[in-house]
């Protein structure tokens, strides 16, 4: 069969407590017929409507009337076909020079004509709102789904078949897709009905192959954020009762972030995962920041299968002993598969994993070595494929489109046949799934933030040859509240016993840890952080610079986001909960690639408020820089210097700067979008360390701090 391009259709998404609609395709016709109760719809037509209805092929003309009597018009029918067939309404088709096919239609008639499916009534003309016959039906339908014609036949049982439609009516009936009206009666001429049409379409999906359903929950950079454990069960069990088959994910980075992981060295979370049954889980660069024991500790007692085709531990003592090379169809629990068959409702599904070569340079992970993500996942592909799979996930830590080298961008435009990536690294939160169409047939991409504050949940729906046709997607967010403060999910009871009992008193004790300590009180006030430069965030930011330095010799700058900064520090000892209070968002560190010119706009976004409060103002390291805040906003910045190692140098517009920050401002937080510019352009690296563990290691290595305001942000008006 002709390989048709996919359609972005959307399928219904079953979410925590409630079945949802994603967003649709723009109606064709009338009212959306979700969940409603058709009057007109009698039993021989209903399977055929539920079909077309539930797939977006087409709506009821109101919510209680399908149509099932009214004629379809040609442009409808060619609307509905395209559909049916999964050809994209936001390809690029070749006019087919109709002047009378309105806007909604003409996608698909241009498409078909190019495929030779379909043609005009005459030249220019293509009569679009002319009921289409049964005649021109029968055409219609047997070259659309290539059917096989007997070209001899010239002549049916029905006396109102010309030769000019013989022999389509004949392959059709041959089928069993329709029948004549009599034995000897076709309705050559009549025009065709809404409800025949729907059994048309009905029967030639059916005759066509099975189409497959696949529902996947994601999880990734959870980052020891066990907190809501209780909650995220729910969610997990709730999905579960409306899609039992759902597969259970994770993109990596469960290690490192909270104190939970200090303690518990990524244990606890083990026990939730092992609790829900994750299905597999491909390793994140952050598994490997204490070297590999502990991680070698986590995959001993994991009750599901690793996936990870790029990552090769033969070299390590640790994890050689749990790697099996290849694809397994039967994977144990506990071991780490190059790929690996899940069988689900009869199909096969092929899942590997990837692993960004940032590790590295980012993480520690020793002897591991970290193969080319392309050439290990072509390879992988290959080998799925040559086992009859033809449903393949990549489950990757390499970032949405990090410009660490490696991205889930690059991976669907460059692999053919991956049909979903499931990603981490870059904690996008991924509302809706992104359709990448580049290559000979569709991918999706899904990502769910990160902290566990959210679940993803994707529904795939693929054709009898693995090829995507339609897709949806959602997010459930895990502490969503209602109205009146209380969470919309309930705690599992099983789970938050265990985490009650088990893990969070040892946690709750950690926080007193005493971490450092400083010789003046740490100025974070809303009122101050968010208006001009303070010691603590000029400590904060220094910390940030330095953990960049160690990841990239060329950093310089750093910057925060005063609304990042919720608290003061009195004087004296510090203690890790008021690291914590300070900095309780978790946000991680970003390392950009962008010029002076970006440098000096962004500083003019930081003061365009002063001397009112923004969440925006950015405190600074490794530069200074003057305004004057009775100047327009955008005109204010008057001189920035950079700190180089021979002393403070004018910022140069065209020169390049490599500058730390948090992937929230880099991203375009707050306004800022020149970052997000570069971000988008793959100028921002994401190596992922959290705030506050940067905050604690400084103070750890400086015990006794003494910061104070060094001119680093001056209003030259005050």
């Amino acid at each position: 069969m002709r390989k048709k391009k996919a359609l972005s259709r959307k399928l219904l998404v079953l979410t925590a407590g409630a079945a949802i609609v994603a967003p649709a395709l723009s109606p064709v016709e009338g009212a959306s017929a979700k969940g409603a109760s058709f009057t007109d719809v009698s039993a021989r037509y209903a399977e055929a409507v539920s079909y077309l209805t539930s797939k977006q092929i087409t709506n009821g003309l109101t919510a209680s009337r399908f149509g099932t009597d009214v004629s379809i018009s040609r442009v409808d029918a060619a609307i509905q076909l395209a559909t049916a067939l999964g050809l994209d309404p936001q390809g690029a088709y070749k006019s087919a020079g109709f002047t009378d096919v309105p806007a909604r239609g003409q996608w698909a008639v241009n498409a078909l004509a190019e495929k030779g499916i379909l043609s005009g009534k005459k030249p220019g003309t293509f009569a679009s709102h002319e009921p289409i016959t049964r005649n021109e039906m029968a055409r219609l339908a047997t070259l659309a789904y290539e059917l096989k014609v007997d070209e001899a036949v010239t002549k049916t049982a029905f006396t109102d078949v010309s030769l000019k439609w013989a022999k389509y009516v004949a392959t059709l009936v041959e089928n069993g897709i329709v029948q004549g009206k009599t034995s000897s009666h076709f309705g050559s001429a009549d025009p065709v009905k809404r409800g025949e049409w729907a059994l048309l379409l009905y029967n030639l999906h059916k005759m066509s192959g099975k189409s497959f359903d696949l529902t996947i929950m994601h999880t990734n950079d959870t980052h020891a954020h066990i907190e809501n454990a209780a909650r995220k069960v729910t969610a997990i069990k709730e999905v579960r009762g409306a899609k039992p088959d759902a597969l259970l994910l994770d993109a990596g980075d469960v290690f490192s972030g909270t104190l939970y992981f200090n303690e518990y060295l990524g244990q606890a979370d083990l026990e939730f995962m092992n609790l829900v049954g994750y299905d597999a889980m491909t390793f994140g660069n952050h598994e490997f920041d204490l070297g590999t024991k502990p991680l070698a500790d986590f995959i001993a007692k994991a009750k599901f299968p690793f996936v990870s085709s790029n990552v090769n531990f033969t070299s390590d003592e640790n994890i050689k002993g749990y790697q099996i090379n290849g694809i397994s169809a039967l994977p144990k629990d506990g071991t780490v598969y190059g790929g690996m068959i899940k069988e689900v409702n009869g199909e096969k599904v092929g899942i590997f994993g990837l692993t960004t070569a940032e590790t590295k340079e980012i993480s520690s992970p020793g002897k591991v070595a970290f193969d080319d993500y392309l050439e290990k996942s072509k390879e992988t592909v290959a080998a799925f494929e040559k086992q009859g799979v033809n449903k393949i996930i990549a489950l990757t830590h390499i970032g949405f489109q990090d410009g660490g080298g490696d991205n889930d961008r690059t991976l669907a435009k460059e692999v053919e046949g991956i049909d979903v990536i499931v990603g981490g690294h870059s904690h996008d939160q991924l509302k809706e799934p992104v359709l990448e169409t580049t290559g000979k047939e569709p991918t999706v991409i899904v990502q769910a933030n990160e902290y566990n504050k959210f679940l993803g949940t994707l529904d795939v729906n693929f054709d009898k040859h693995g090829k995507v046709i339609g897709q949806a997607g959602k997010l459930i967010e895990i502490d969503a509240k209602n109205a009146d403060g209380t969470y919309v999910l309930k705690d599992d009871p099983e789970a938050a016993n265990i985490l009650a009992e088990k893990y969070k008193p040892a946690v709750d004790e950690k926080k007193k840890t005493i971490v450092g300590k400083s010789a003046v009180a740490l100025n974070g006030e809303r009122a101050d952080v968010r208006t001009k430069e303070t010691n603590l965030g000029n400590l904060i930011t220094d910390s940030m610079l330095e953990k960049a330095k160690t990841i990239n010799k060329n950093a310089v700058i750093a910057l925060q986001n005063g609304g990042g900064i919720r608290a003061s520090i009195n004087e004296g000892d510090i203690t890790l909960d008021e690291v914590l209070t300070v900095m309780p968002f978790g946000n991680s560190l970003a390392i950009m690639n962008i010029t002076g010119a970006e440098i000096r706009a962004a500083l003019e976004h930081s003061v365009k408020e002063a001397p009112g409060q923004s969440g925006g103002f950015l405190q600074v390291s490794g530069l200074t820089f003057t305004y004057d805040s009775s100047k327009p906003a955008g005109e204010r910045v008057q001189t920035v210097e950079v700190k180089k190692p021979s002393g403070y140098e004018p910022l140069s517009d065209q020169e390049s700067y490599v500058v730390a920050t948090n992937t929230f401002t880099a991203k375009g937080g707050d306004g800022y979008s020149m970052f997000g510019k570069a971000y988008q352009e793959g100028r921002v690296s994401e190596p992922g360390f959290v705030d506050w563990e940067m905050f604690r290691e400084y103070l750890q290595a400086n015990p006794d701090v003494a910061p104070q305001a060094e001119q680093r942000i001056t209003d030259v008006h005050q």
